[in-house]
């Protein structure tokens, strides 16, 4: 099959929804289309709105049909999502990941989950793996339950969707699920035990032809009815997959969004703590990733709501007042789970550019303790839009001491999935960034950390 020009790529964040057109020949994107991912509150728990999403799809699809053309669709969403289909529709809705209704079995369901040595998976809090989520599911919702015909993760329910073919696929699986033994290459043994293992498809590679969108998709949209539909990727390998064999190994890229979540290709798991937030995710290739994470973008989004871009002055003022923010303002999550967020002073009387250079800065700190546990790369790649935020790659790369570089792509996921219909290998070449060149730097990273002991 010849490489499509025009992908029309589907990408679920957490926070916000997009279709973007990727022009596979020059890697640039030509449009970009967006829309909130709002949670639903009615029915029997939070829940996605998952048909407002697919309307959403549809007219942007079209939309963008009519403006460029489309010559194919890539998928790519967050991960700890699965949707429970009986038949052809849902025998339950796609669990909201942040409710916490599954810690109601939390003492059942760690009796059952496998041990971190085999999933390397950690237990997170409330639905974010999706073992938690099914087990709860299974207990709380017996009678639907036990309708259920087919589990997909979330990519390829929307491939689904679009082509009525079903599949399973790797880097959805191994994002934190419990349902996957990556070192083995296979399920965990929590889905045999469960009696789920024949309720997931085949798997296919993620970089794979699923099929052709659905008849009625073509007519309502004006796409060609044979236009190609991949399988589907998670959306943090979504933006590792550029960059796989296009760097000396081991390197790092930082994915961000509503998480930050930094990967470390060629890295070692043997420092993964399962205890705090770190883990091991799956590549496109099937291979453990070592990887650690927190709610970066949410956490920034929540402390600087008046962001603006802080001037040296900004800096100074911080550093040398010892403004500080101590994680962790999303409980639970992190390298720091345990430690309630704060600030050492009083952050009300900050000015925008003192409080949003405060954040950046604890952004950078958060995400070295990240490095701690997942490996530190020769070389650091931010991809989305903390790449935006000068200060915080200066400070990273002042405080690792190795190159950042900043991606020029917005949406860091956009063009990893477009490039599952293939293309030229390698990755466009980032920004290189200075580090930040501040005396004080070090102290002050120095007396953040000593306040966490």
């Amino acid at each position: 099959m010849a490489l499509p020009r025009f992908i029309a790529v589907i990408d679920i964040g957490k926070t916000n929804a997009k279709v973007v057109l990727i022009d596979a020949h020059t890697r640039q994107q030509l449009a970009a289309r967006s829309t909130p991912n709002t949670v639903r509150q009615d029915g029997p728990y939070p829940h996605a709105d998952v048909e407002r999403l697919w309307a959403f799809m549809l007219e942007s699809l079209s939309a963008l049909q009519i403006e460029h053309g489309v010559d194919g669709i890539s998928i790519t969403t967050h991960g700890a999502t699965a949707a429970l289909l009986a038949g052809d529709r849902l025998a339950l809705p796609v669990l909201d990941y942040e409710f916490a209704g599954p810690e109601t079995e939390a003492a059942a369901y760690g009796a059952v989950r496998p041990d971190f040595a085999e999933t390397l998976s950690p237990r997170l809090p409330n639905g974010l793996n999706i073992g938690a989520q099914l087990f709860w599911q299974s207990q709380a919702f017996a009678a639907e339950f036990a309708t259920v015909t087919a589990i997909l993760t979330y990519p390829q329910y929307w491939a689904w969707r679009l082509t009525g073919l079903m599949a399973s696929e790797v880097t959805s699986l191994g994002c934190h699920t419990d349902l996957w033994a990556p070192e083995r290459g296979d399920f965990s043994s929590l889905v045999t035990s469960q009696a789920w293992r024949d309720l997931f498809p085949s798997i296919k590679p993620a970089a794979s032809v699923l099929g052709p969108i659905k008849g009625a998709i073509a007519s309502s949209t004006g796409l060609r009815a044979e236009t190609p539909v991949t399988c589907g990727i998670h959306d943090s390998n979504a933006s590792l997959l550029p960059h796989l064999g296009a760097h000396a190994e081991p390197f790092t890229i930082l994915s961000t969004g509503t998480w930050a979540i930094a990967m470390t290709v060629g890295g070692d798991t043997s420092q993964l703590d399962p205890a705090r937030d770190s883990l091991a995710n799956v590549d496109a290739h099937g291979r453990p990733v070592p990887t650690a994470r927190f709610m970066g973008g949410r956490e920034f989004d929540m402390l600087a709501p008046g962001a603006v871009t802080p001037s040296d002055a900004d800096v100074d003022a911080v550093i040398v007042g010892d403004v500080q923010a101590l994680p962790s303002f999303m409980p639970g999550v992190g390298p720091f789970p345990g430690h309630v967020g704060c600030w050492t002073g009083n952050a009300d009387a900050l000015s925008p550019g003192q409080r949003t250079a405060a954040v950046s800065l604890y952004l950078a700190l958060v995400t070295q303790a990240c490095l701690g546990l997942c490996g530190l790369g020769q070389q650091i790649i931010i991809e989305g839009p903390l790449a935006r935020n000068g200060l915080f790659a200066a400070a990273l790369a002042a405080l690792t001491g190795v190159p950042v570089l900043t991606s020029g792509d917005a949406t860091g996921t956009s063009l990893g999935a477009s490039m599952l219909f293939g293309g030229v290998a390698g990755t466009p070449a980032g920004t290189p960034v200075a580090p930040l060149d501040h005396a004080g730097l070090a102290a002050y990273a120095e007396r953040w950390r000593d306040r966490l002991t």
